[in-house]
């Protein structure tokens, strides 16, 4: 059970490290209910490196299966909250469309913060100074789930986004027509899930990319899955493996009162069962402990690590941990 419940705590804890990592690197892409995000066709499907223009909208807008096309761009810029030591790390995202996540662009000069900002000092109504030019925003409302490569996201609108890119970075200007992609949902009767390929066939110089690819295209964001994904199974495989032995161990010590009760009557599966029940209610008890040890170290945890506890990660170590646990008694 102490075993168990160390590995709980463990698969619970890189479960919060992945889906934070995953949630704070995509939620500005994630944020839009788009059907197709088109980067320019030189970008390799980043965002920083891709540009797009008004004549490009103009080409997508006459597309049949095009309904609505709104820009979208990012400046990775540091931010200076009133009140703290240490500079925050933003992402000043300019858009067009809103969504269900996120409302209409705010006035020039506002923005809408990422309420993870709101861990690093951040407040409504305050003032925060964006970059070397100390450009200043006004946070006016709360978003959630926005946030992009780890930056807390400050959502603008374009005029604001282009005036602190060009402010702080002079040598990459936006011009007034530019974004850096545009985001584009397929018109009523159309197929979203083949936006992509449509417009990259009927255009030139577009890489198109559906919502769910351009998140995993994000810079890491496969690699962190791949990685963590693995030490996950891994750990899985060790609990299975830690609740085999010992009760391998616990039948051999057992054999003696298995053969009585077999001599009285008892079936095998009745005894298997047993078995099971016993590896069950120990991996319910090393869950429900391990739970509260994770719940307690969450409150602990600084907010520059990027843990997020989700209810689905929760179910998904329960179940892992129960099966393996019930896998590793019938062995």
């Amino acid at each position: 059970g102490l075993a168990l419940t160390l590995l709980t705590l463990l698969l619970l804890f890189l479960g919060a490290l992945l889906d934070g990592l995953y949630l704070n690197s995509t939620g500005a892409i994630r944020a839009h209910d788009a059907d197709a995000v088109v980067f320019s066709d030189d970008a390799r499907e980043s965002f920083l490196r891709s540009t797009v223009d008004a004549e490009l909208r103009g080409e997508l807008l006459t597309l049949d299966e095009v309904g609505e096309v709104g820009g979208l761009g990012f400046s990775l810029l540091g931010v200076d909250v009133p009140g703290e030591d240490e500079t925050v790390d933003g992402a000043v995202a300019g858009y067009e469309l809103s969504s269900s996540s996120l409302p209409a662009p705010p006035p020039p000069g506002e923005a809408h913060a990422d309420r993870r900002m709101g861990d690093f000092g951040a407040e409504l109504g305050m003032t925060v100074l964006v970059g070397p030019a100390e450009v200043p925003l006004v946070i006016t409302g709360w978003v959630d789930d926005t946030n992009y490569l780890l930056q807390n996201a400050l959502w603008v609108a374009p005029e604001t986004w282009r005036a602190v890119q060009n402010a702080n970075r002079p040598d990459a200007p936006v011009a007034d027509d530019e974004f850096q992609v545009f985001v584009t949902r397929a018109a009523d009767g159309a197929d979203g899930g083949a936006l992509p390929a449509v417009v990259d066939e009927r255009l030139d110089g577009t890489e198109s990319l559906s919502e769910t690819d351009a998140a995993f295209a994000v810079p890491g964001v496969t690699e962190q899955n791949r990685t963590f994904s693995s030490v996950i199974g891994v750990t899985v495989f060790v609990a299975g493996l830690v609740v085999a032995l010992f009760f391998a161990l616990l039948t051999i010590e057992r054999q003696g009162q298995y053969a009585m009760f077999k001599a009285l009557g008892a079936s095998s599966p009745r005894l298997v069962a047993g078995v099971v029940v016993q590896s069950a209610a120990v991996a319910l008890g090393a869950f429900a402990l391990g739970g509260l040890l994770t719940f307690g170290l969450s409150l602990v945890i600084p907010p520059a690590v990027p843990a997020q506890f989700e209810p689905s990660r929760v179910v998904f170590t329960l179940t892992s941990v129960l099966a393996a646990s019930v896998i590793g008694s019938l062995i």
